[in-house]
């Protein structure tokens, strides 16, 4: 007979559109999930969204449902507010998912992994990473079917949005802009994909609009240890039908791209199509991967799964910072 194991209690700080839009509709539907509390600056968004949520607890301060009542914190507040929150929650004793950046600085993110229970208690919510599609190709680079990778371009372009002055447009509070926003990801994913070799060097361009604070569009190409590039583009500010979100990997023996998934091997017989099945989901890929996401820190919590600490996102942003700092100076950036 198996035994019955308690509910995971965890806590969500911000209510804001991650939170409303994924978090918290699938971590209230997770078998063994109990999220007992809620903490958002805006009590009347704070009220709202638990009383859609059936969240018992509601707070405009983040400590205060830091209680022996949670296990886990999920962090989804404006980027300038995560460094303390983390800290706050480890202090607590508590396991933390705080969504990117884990801190608007490499110092900051250097902060938080000196705070005891950085290792093994913090995840960083880079989400990309859980999506089937790019697992797969992953373990096509990793394993050498591709050969000598030496060459990946990616990019994240979003179409045309009237532009607001929301905590994502202010410098203070986001950190940066699209860049910030879309390319910190597609950049983590790439260097992940290919086993986040050593950067050499970063050369950015960004382009801001008349009157912002932040930019709504940036290039950049970065070179690594081994010989190795990438190529990265992203915008808030497309004029298309369509987002566009990529990954082109270029190898001596193969290649792949995603979205959709394609990998391809030049075999003895020629150049083959040797893409996986990827099992088929109602689930678009984002939503997936997010779930993923937060079963994983689930099972985190539960003692099921180790993690190290996330000194992956301290070589992140101390590359974020040397791309900004090469837009801003007009020069290539050595790192």
């Amino acid at each position: 007979m198996a035994i019955s194991r308690p509910p995971v209690r965890l806590a969500v700080l911000g209510a804001g559109s991650v939170a409303q839009v994924v978090h918290l509709p699938i971590l209230t539907r997770m078998r063994g999930v109990e999220v007992v509390a809620v903490a958002d600056r805006d009590a009347h968004t704070a009220r709202t969204i638990a009383s859609r949520f059936a969240i018992p607890t509601v707070s405009t301060e983040a400590e205060q449902v830091l209680t022996d009542d949670v296990d886990g914190v999920v962090v989804c507040t404006p980027s300038n507010r995560h460094e303390e929150q983390v800290r706050a929650a480890l202090r607590a004793g508590k396991f933390v998912l705080c969504e990117k950046p884990l801190a608007l600085t490499a110092d900051g993110v250097a902060r938080i992994m000196d705070e005891e229970g950085a290792q093994g208690r913090l995840m960083v919510a880079m989400n990309q990473r859980y999506r089937p599609d790019t697992t797969a190709l992953r373990q096509f680079v990793s394993g050498g079917e591709l050969g000598d990778v030496y060459y990946l371009k990616t990019g994240w372009l979003n179409r045309y949005r009237p532009k607001g002055r929301t905590w994502r447009e202010r410098k203070s509070t986001a950190g940066g802009g699209a860049f910030m926003d879309l390319g910190l990801q597609m950049l983590d994913l790439a260097l992940w994909t290919l086993g986040y070799p050593k950067p050499e060097r970063v050369s950015a361009h960004m382009h801001s609009p008349a009157g912002s604070e932040v930019e709504d569009s940036a290039a950049l190409v970065l070179r690594l240890e081994g010989d190795r590039l990438i190529n990265l583009d992203c915008t808030w500010n497309l004029l298309a039908r369509k987002d566009r979100q990529y990954l082109h990997v270029m190898g001596t023996a193969g290649s792949a791209s995603l979205s959709p998934l394609a990998v391809f091997k030049d075999m003895p017989a020629g150049l083959v199509e040797v893409t996986p099945p990827v099992q088929a989901s109602r689930e678009n890929a984002f939503t997936a991967s997010y779930r993923n996401e937060l079963q994983a820190f689930v099972e985190l919590v539960r003692g099921d799964r180790r993690v190290d600490a996330p000194g992956e996102h301290l070589v992140l942003m101390r590359l974020v910072e040397a791309a900004y700092r090469s837009a801003a100076e007009r020069r290539e950036v050595a790192l």
